[in-house]
């Protein structure tokens, strides 16, 4: 299976961004036959990877991660990332996961700690007490690792100078390539990937971008990963208020205008949190897709959608004021530090692979 770092690689000869989508396991009543469904819509789209989230805690079935991943690059032949969390890991666990990763065919792994239970710290002797252990252990083993960014700062760190240097411990560590966690304020991407140029991290670090889709599911993003939400956002709420399915849409389309911005800034790659949702992925997909035809054409967009104008138009406080020097660098986007995929710029915004 082609890795993680292998793609970067051959999306930045070819002129662009890797463009990726998450999706979960099998859970509750989501059966693998459903999981399937949504893959095979999402490879229509033509990914550059797909990347599976962690199905641990209560789900009991902790293969099920490997089994997703290996079903949707077999059948698909979409390359994937498998989430592997270590929070109360053993190294039999540990050992035992990695050896259906490999017996799976599964190159890349997203190395993460995991959410801890509040009040509750790991001990002292626990042979990963932190995602860098983990990441040690699977470079070790060959794998292409991954690690999550945190552009706001961890819910349980919110100092950025140690976000960073948390950040680059991973690298030294072995990671590859980080994927940052959701954010809304494209401005906040473009801080932490300053800072982690000047801290000499020298990976991709992917944007993660999930849409909002209704009012509960906003607070508890707000709860359990620290996100901030910006004035346009909260106009969005309360001009939707009591419309779920126009806040549903303006919330792909924020996320649309969000993914644009990203792109013709030179981001290190576009990382889409589907919620196991297909329409997030097309509508993601097809407003990129619309900013490379418009790049090549020499046009630039400048909007994402009638509601997305009600407070998330490309270059609004949404998408962020300061991108520095990322900002000259993709005004030509043959001249933007990008990367993974096999598709060139022109390819891939036909919906092709070169």
């Amino acid at each position: 299976m082609r890795s993680v770092s292998y793609l970067y690689e051959i999306a930045k000869a070819a002129g662009r961004q890797p463009v990726s989508f998450e999706i979960f396991p099998p859970k509750g009543d989501l059966t693998l036959e459903a999981a399937h469904e949504v893959a095979a819509q999402l490879a229509d789209l033509v990914p550059d990877f797909v990347s599976v989230t962690y199905s641990a805690g209560g789900s009991g079935n902790k293969q099920a991660t490997a089994d997703v991943a290996a079903m949707i690059h077999d059948d698909f032949d979409i390359p994937t990332v498998a989430h592997l969390t270590c929070l109360g890991a053993t190294e039999e666990s540990i050992s035992h996961a990695i050896d259906d990763l490999k017996r799976k065919g599964i190159a890349s792994v997203l190395a993460l700690r995991g959410d801890r239970v509040p009040g509750a710290a790991p001990a002292e002797d626990a042979p990963f007490r932190f995602a860098k252990d983990l990441i040690m252990r699977l470079a070790d083993e060959g794998f292409c690792v991954g690690a999550a960014a945190y552009p706001e700062g961890h819910i349980e760190c919110t100092d950025f100078k140690a976000s960073v240097a948390h950040l680059k411990q991973k690298q030294d560590a072995g990671a590859c390539f980080f994927v940052t966690q959701l954010f809304f304020d494209n401005a906040y991407y473009y801080r932490f990937r300053d800072a982690a140029d000047a801290a000499g991290i020298d990976v991709p670090i992917a944007c993660g971008v999930m849409p909002f889709l209704g009012k509960a599911q906003i607070q508890r993003m707000v709860f359990m990963c620290g996100a901030s939400l910006p004035s346009p956002i909260i106009k969005l709420l309360a001009k939707y208020e009591d419309d779920p399915a126009s806040l549903r849409a303006a919330g792909i389309e924020y996320a649309c205008a969000q993914l644009v911005d990203l792109q013709e800034r030179g981001a290190d790659g576009l990382h889409v949190y589907t919620m196991n949702q297909p329409d997030i992925a097309r509508a993601c997909t097809s407003a990129l897709r619309a900013s490379w035809s418009s790049a090549a054409s020499g046009e630039r967009t400048g909007k994402a959608g009638d509601r997305a104008d009600d407070g998330a138009a490309v270059g609004s406080a949404a998408c962020g004021a300061a991108a520095g020097e990322r900002t000259s660098k993709a005004a030509d986007p043959s001249k933007a530090d990008r990367s993974p995929g096999g598709a060139s710029a022109d390819a891939w915004a036909s919906g092709g692979r070169a």
